[in-house]
């Protein structure tokens, strides 16, 4: 059931701000390649590994977190997942190896 004191316009712009935020990071992670492959001191394999693996995080929670918006609410799974992100890309860049 909808409020109807609520503005659908909200939402909306958080979830362009949220994808927005997802394309800026995954367009970082292609453009950053040859900076990983001298700063880790990892060969292309390596890279190409980071970069799936990175895809694949972003992509495969989605039909868990969908089914969690259902039962928890959206605007909680959404500020959960945006804890999560910022955490794993700061992880992510303080990195010392392929591995990490």
């Amino acid at each position: 059931m909808m409020r109807s004191d609520r503005n659908p316009w909200v939402a909306f712009a958080a979830l362009c701000a949220c994808f927005f935020m997802i394309m800026l990071d995954s367009t970082i992670v292609t453009v950053t390649i040859p900076a990983m492959l001298t700063g880790l001191h990892a060969n292309l394999n390596q890279i190409i590994w980071v970069n799936s693996v990175y895809l694949l995080a972003n992509t495969v929670p989605l039909l868990l977190t969908g089914r969690l918006g259902d039962r928890f609410g959206p605007k909680r799974v959404l500020l959960a997942g945006l804890v999560i992100f910022t955490g794993a890309s700061l992880w992510c860049g303080l990195a010392t190896s392929p591995g990490m």
